[in-house]
């Protein structure tokens, strides 16, 4: 099945398409901000470029998309019915990506935890995750010292 838009239509509706700062991330940086973090944003220099990165504590954050990244709820299982097949390998080579860049930070010694659309839903939840999150990984030394 072709796509219901031309070309040029397609293109203009997908560079309105977000990739930083999207509402989902700005949910997570404000229930980190209550809690105390403090964090760096769209690190580039690592893998992946991170959403959401606290280096004292070796913790990037990753806030997906569930349609986008392939996840298993109902909205990222949905598959449009126009032009199938590019929408599968987007969400396949999105998923390869994702996996590549895990792997990449966690050999460099990174916590990488992935926060889905989906967990936004609940509030309380988000913010007990989180600040499980940061108790697991406690500032480093140095830092520490300096406070």
């Amino acid at each position: 099945m072709t796509d219901v838009y031309s070309p040029e239509k397609r293109s203009a509706v997908m560079r309105r398409v977000k990739g930083k700062d999207t509402s989902p991330e700005l949910v997570v940086r404000k229930a980190l901000t209550a809690l105390g973090a403090r964090y760096r944003l769209h690190r580039k220099d690592l893998p992946g470029n991170p959403d959401i990165v606290l280096p004292g504590r070796k913790l990037a954050l990753f806030v997906h998309g569930c349609f986008w990244h392939g996840h298993d709820c109902a909205r990222g299982a949905r598959v449009p019915k126009q032009n199938r097949d590019y929408w599968v390998g987007k969400v396949d080579r999105n998923r390869a990506r994702d996996a590549t860049s895990r792997e990449a930070l966690a050999a460099l010694g990174w916590r990488v935890e992935t926060i889905w659309e989906c967990d936004l839903k609940d509030a309380v939840a988000l913010e007990a995750r989180l600040g499980q999150l940061l108790k697991a990984s406690p500032p480093s030394e140095a830092k520490r010292r300096r406070g």
